[in-house]
């Protein structure tokens, strides 16, 4: 179940108006069917369409996961970059979903973990997720994080919070930074007419930040490193257009041709550091670039 929280800005406004306009990729109807269904709550106290706003009203919106099925265990390879009992964590692949969802019920990396692991991951994330403390984005690669059991998913979890995860990822932005290092701090929301699309510009959103550093340079072009304070969708991917750099090869944020063959944006999920939920030690995974991403590079420095 996914709940969803507001502050009500203004006072007089419908209930399920205010909600059409916080969750634009929600149906007016279905609202209408979370507000019957009590799941709409203003100060823990369930709501009918007709109720009006107060200014500061804290609402509650709980919304059930859709009827998926059965998911099976398929045999996929995995990049295995460490193993134990409690954790695993994988260098996901191009062009794989990380969980099931409409229109990717196989061959994603739920499906491929299920497998390998059997029985052995948490439940906490619900039939659909299991053992999935964290994503990525289906055209982004490199190190995602599997827990085994409950503990370690609750223990991840809470450094996730915490922001006590490092995440470092690499990328290649179009044009050239004007700064050598530098930080993104700008609230990432759901686009307001968009939404397939995070916008900073999104009237309800959450705090974001990124800092970047620059790697190398390729006069139009720059290759950096981006490091997660907070794990908004697509939060590298919007920050880096909304300073005017989008990622190379990204579809959605950036320029509608782009100048190499590439299936989707050139970012990779390069460093992952985690406390270890049983042993309490520091460790760091580094998963290596994939083979495109090394081809772009070597094209670029050899214009």
């Amino acid at each position: 179940m996914e709940e969803l929280y507001f502050t009500a800005g203004s006072a007089g406004v419908r209930i399920d108006k205010f909600l059409a306009e916080a969750i634009p990729d929600l149906s007016r109807s279905h609202i209408q069917k979370l507000i019957t269904a009590e799941l709409v709550t203003v100060g823990d106290k369930a709501v009918k369409a007709n109720y009006k706003t107060a200014v500061n009203d804290e609402i509650k919106v709980q919304i059930p996961e859709p009827e998926i099925p059965d998911i099976q265990p398929e045999n996929i390879p995995l990049d295995i970059l460490f193993e134990d009992s409690d954790i695993l964590i994988v260098n996901k692949p191009k062009g794989m979903v990380v969980h099931p969802a409409p229109g990717h019920y196989s061959g994603t990396l739920v499906n491929a973990v299920m497998y390998h692991c059997r029985d052995n991951l948490s439940g906490i994330n619900g039939i659909a997720r299991p053992g999935i403390v964290h994503r990525i984005d289906m055209d982004t690669t490199g190190s995602l994080l599997i827990c085994k059991n409950d503990a370690a998913h609750q223990s991840l979890a809470e450094q996730l919070k915490e922001h006590h995860i490092t995440r470092k990822y690499h990328a290649i932005v179009h044009g050239n930074l004007k700064e050598d290092d530098g930080t993104v701090n700008a609230p990432i929301g759901r686009h307001p007419t968009d939404r397939k699309k995070m916008s900073t510009r999104a009237p309800h959103s959450r705090s974001a930040v990124t800092h970047y550093k620059v790697l190398e340079r390729f006069g139009d072009y720059t290759y950096i490193e981006c490091e997660l304070e907070t794990g908004r969708t697509h939060q590298i991917r919007v920050h880096m257009a909304s300073i005017g750099h989008p990622i190379v090869g990204d579809a959605v944020y950036g320029p509608a041709k782009c100048p190499f063959k590439l299936q989707g944006q050139t970012l990779h999920a390069k460093v992952l550091g985690i406390i270890h939920p049983m042993t309490g030690e520091y460790m760091e995974f580094d998963a290596p670039l994939p083979e495109y991403f090394l081809q772009l590079l070597n094209k670029l420095r050899h214009r």
